[in-house]
């Protein structure tokens, strides 16, 4: 079975760090579609990611998460945004393999700002704050070496960022 197109770009990061907000401001500009792996587990599980970590635990969301980033990195097009644990699978990371894929860094005040912490994100429940450092500290050396290029998000706006994006994508694809 021969697979189809591969996605043109792929978003990577931390919560906070805007992978749904840059990602599909991307494919817009590139005329692309846009794909969010974590919309994509809750339309097929018709619940909130959020609930699926209640009912199920974190170990039943990481496989469904993994299923749709296996079938959207190797069938999927466009820009793809994935999960901020997605890259910590070694499965996914090896998918990631010969694709352009952007590391969207961001400072832990910024995304304080953007996600406010609040109780949809179920790995930052409890002592938010220090659970997204913790969390950054442990993901950040996957996020790097996953990522063709990273672009700082931090104090800029969405255009901003989206315009370092799609001029450092067309300079890979020219390279």
């Amino acid at each position: 079975m021969s697979a189809g197109p591969r996605p043109r770009l792929v978003v990577v990061g931390p919560p906070g760090s805007g992978k749904t907000t840059i990602g599909r401001a991307v494919a817009q500009s590139l005329g692309e579609p846009f794909v969010d792996v974590d919309e994509v587990v809750e339309q097929r599980e018709g619940r909130s990611i959020s609930d699926i970590f209640v009912d199920d635990g974190e170990p039943a969301f990481r496989e469904l998460e993994r299923e749709v980033c296996a079938q959207l990195l190797a069938n999927g097009s466009g820009v793809v945004a994935l999960g901020g644990g997605s890259v910590l699978d070694p499965r996914t990371e090896a998918d990631l393999q010969g694709l352009h894929v952007v590391f969207l860094v961001v400072g832990i005040a910024d995304a304080a700002k953007r996600v406010g912490f609040a109780q949809s994100r179920p790995l930052l429940m409890v002592n938010p704050r220090a659970a997204w450092t913790q969390l950054m500290n442990a993901r950040r050396p996957v996020y790097e070496r996953v990522a063709t290029f990273a672009v700082d998000t931090a104090g800029r706006s969405v255009d901003e960022v989206v315009t370092d994006v799609v001029t450092a994508l067309k300079e890979r694809e020219q390279a």
